[in-house]
């Protein structure tokens, strides 16, 4: 089974299409995980790993897929990155699907050597070393075909996956994304009929190819677009809840079948426990018991907008 249709199936078996993303700040971290973990930057990730597990075990039955950040690890230095990799790990051993958000993108050997780090193996004298519990990859192919075939063959190799930006969700994605070209097609248009065409050697069971793309949910408009325009590519979309994509907006990714998205929330579950829908219900220390309530929130609200 290649690495898209083991997604769509634990979408299936929790009836649920969403990913958690963990993001970790200091500043997020509630009180009681802060008062245990101070004094180093060390201590600090053992409880920022302490929190992530705390989430991932309230969650694993009900979420399919996690997507942790690099660059919120990576700020954290050796014991960011160390942090990320238990994270991976134990969201792995708790049979979710990892999808790690680095946006890698680069040509030739660099490109390589990124995809061997996430996705791939990378051979030293006799030994082949990867990351198994990595899944999928987020890559950033504005570099072009040369970009993107290093990953393609991983993905092949492995029955890995990738996700490949074409519509950001972030306010300024419009100043070079929404340009039009000579022959009428915007630059996320042609971006997206490339990542079409890259996946269709990976297409699986449920007819979407694990070459997947990135597709924001704060514009809806060009979210059915593309949807139209790339039938086998399956979306991560981000944008829901804290940034403004709302469930009816988001249902114009997914199919008549109720398939080709997953929709990405990080601080709306991660920081539960401190809105204003959950703050009284829930303790400080009760803060997973609050990102479960709101996946689940989440959840059914998305379902009777998609009618998944």
């Amino acid at each position: 089974m290649n690495a898209i249709d083991q997604l769509i199936q634990k979408i299936k078996e929790t009836n649920n299409p969403t990913v958690i993303g963990l993001d970790p700040r200091y500043d997020m971290l509630p009180n009681c995980i802060k008062q245990n973990y101070t004094g180093s930057v060390k201590k600090i990730c053992e409880g920022i790993l302490e929190y992530n597990k705390a989430l991932i075990d309230n969650v694993c039955d009900i979420i399919p897929a996690v997507k942790p950040q690099m660059a919120f690890y990576e700020a954290f230095g050796l014991d960011g990155i160390q942090c990320f990799q238990e994270t991976c790990k134990y969201a792995k051993e708790n049979n979710m699907i990892v999808i790690v958000d680095a946006k890698r993108g680069d040509i030739g050997s660099t490109a390589e050597s990124y995809s061997s780090a996430y996705i791939g193996k990378t051979k030293v004298e006799d030994q082949l070393y990867g990351l198994d519990y990595i899944d999928f990859i987020t890559v950033n192919a504005y570099f072009g075909t040369d970009c993107v075939k290093p990953f393609i063959e991983d993905c092949k190799k492995y029955d890995k996956g990738i996700f490949i930006l074409v519509k950001t969700s972030n306010p300024s994605s419009g100043e070079l994304q929404d340009l039009k070209l000579e022959n009428g097609k915007t630059i996320y248009e042609t971006m997206g009929n490339l990542v079409e065409t890259w996946g269709t050697e990976l297409i699986g069971e449920n007819g979407y190819s694990s070459i997947a793309a990135v597709v924001g949910a704060t514009y809806p408009e060009q979210l059915q677009t593309l949807r139209e325009q790339m039938p086998h590519t399956f979306f991560l979309i981000p944008g829901y809840g804290a940034q403004g994509g709302k469930a009816g907006d988001i249902a114009l990714g997914f199919d008549k079948n109720g398939l080709g998205g997953i929709i990405n929330a990080s601080r709306s579950l991660m920081c539960a426990y401190k809105s204003d829908r959950w703050k009284d219900q829930f303790s400080d220390e009760e803060f997973a018991k609050a990102t479960r309530a709101e996946a689940i929130r989440m959840r059914d609200e998305l379902n009777e907008a998609i009618a998944f």
